[in-house]
């Protein structure tokens, strides 16, 4: 793709990362193909295409947002099945990221949605305000009638009951049992241990349990996923949490950075790009990133204990975080089959649920649209559980799924020793 940036805007090197990403775009179009927005709407500006030219135009003429650009960047899941679709390599995710800080720096939206943005920026990245604010939920029900759409659609995701705060989720190290084979970090989350505290407890049991040490590392914060993609400066929280494992990494050594959330995933392992030109902070970012790893990938390395579980059906939902954002595809489902399962691969795998992060609270109709795909595309296949690595993919689909819908580190888990999952009983 021709660009006619001026060197004046190559100087800045958000506008040169811009500028070397649209020239690698071809226009081929075969990511349209694969959009979920495409797929439901049809519409050119509602594809990665289609988007790539409205940021294009919109940053070449440092042009403030319009109306109708914020319209289509906003309806974009941030899913990134368009990348893995790509043959010429485009880096959509940090374009699309690019232009959601314009859109926050240039475009003025109305008063409800700035307040709605401010508090979901603020309260769902500090556990003990998003617990007040889901038990504020449940008092708040039967107005859910004469709410907004996107009020409404926060009732919906607030869960019934919320779960008690896990004791395990504080700075702590859980040592391994038997000789030490690895030392790694936790990332605890935010959003999740409070949805499900469960899926940490059952990665320290089952990393501990063969030879991992885990470590709650002092001073790490929400990982910063959440502000970014509303296009809000998270890199403060980025910087503390740097300054917090690189403390660890000095003074006793990691081997890996664990997310078991697979969106923080792919925000850790894009630290280094963050903040690329710090000149402070660039190396030890790098270094985080590096570690960074999803919790399939850690336990891979590990010789799990004999299964104890009989060939339950299991629906994996392969979560666009993990799939698309960490190009890793086939590694939950061969662990769960090693496991004991017998594993079923939901049909349109490649298309989101709707969920991702935020976007099914800003865009309920969306999101309401491709979850019903995807619930059909699940019980085709009729499981017995739906197994997903992502705390907004088991939010989204639990309430209609008709069946439970678990992290995988909870079967492998379960399969080598420990509980069985709270939502299977």
């Amino acid at each position: 793709m021709k660009t006619e940036f001026t060197l004046a805007q190559l100087a800045h090197p958000e506008i040169e990362d811009a500028n070397r990403i649209l020239r690698a775009c071809v226009h081929c179009g075969f990511c349209t193909a694969t959009c979920p927005t495409y797929v439901l709407l049809g519409d050119e500006l509602d594809g990665p295409r289609g988007r790539i030219y409205l940021i294009k135009e919109m940053l070449e003429h440092d042009r403030p947002a319009t109306q109708k650009i914020v319209t289509h960047i906003d309806r974009c899941l941030s899913c990134l099945a368009c990348m893995t679709t790509c043959p010429s390599g485009v880096n959509y995710m940090h374009l699309v990221d690019t232009g959601r800080r314009r859109i926050e720096a240039t475009y003025r939206r109305p008063l409800a949605e700035r307040w709605l943005r401010t508090l979901l920026a603020w309260v769902m990245p500090r556990p003990g305000l998003f617990r007040a604010a889901l038990l504020g939920a449940q008092l708040a029900r039967p107005l859910a009638g004469v709410l907004p759409a996107r009020l409404k659609a926060m009732l919906a995701l607030a869960p019934n009951s919320v779960p008690s705060p896990e004791p395990g989720d504080r700075p702590q190290v859980f040592l391994a049992e038997g000789t030490r084979k690895r030392r790694v970090a936790l990332l605890a989350g935010c959003v999740q241990q409070v949805l499900d505290p469960g899926i940490n407890a059952a990665t320290v049991r089952l990393l501990t349990r063969h030879g991992c040490e885990v470590v709650i590392a002092e001073g790490v914060q929400c990982c910063g996923a959440l502000a970014h993609h509303m296009g809000r400066d998270a890199l403060a929280g980025v910087r503390a949490n740097v300054d917090a494992w690189c403390a660890e990494i000095d003074r006793y050594g990691l081997d890996a950075i664990v997310a078991t959330a697979s969106g923080c995933g792919t925000m850790l392992k894009d630290y280094g790009h963050l903040l690329r030109s710090d000149r402070i902070y660039e190396g030890r970012a790098a270094k985080v990133a590096s570690l960074a790893k999803d919790v399939c990938e850690v336990i891979q390395s590990l010789d799990l204990a004999p299964s104890t579980v009989t060939g339950q059906r299991v629906a994996y939902h392969s979560a666009c975080s993990l799939q698309h954002g960490q190009q890793i595809h086939g590694l939950p489902k061969a662990l769960l089959e090693r496991a004991g399962f017998n594993v079923m691969e939901v049909p349109e795998a490649h298309l989101c649920c709707g969920s991702a992060g935020t976007y099914n609270i800003f865009q309920p109709e969306l999101a309401g649209a491709l979850k019903a795909r995807k619930l059909k595309n699940i019980a085709s296949v009729e499981p017995e559980i739906v197994a997903a690595g992502n705390i907004g993919c088991i939010t989204q689909l639990a309430g209609g799924a008709g069946v439970p819908v678990v992290h995988p580190v909870e079967l492998l888990d379960w399969a080598t020793g420990g509980p069985k999952p709270a939502a299977l009983s």
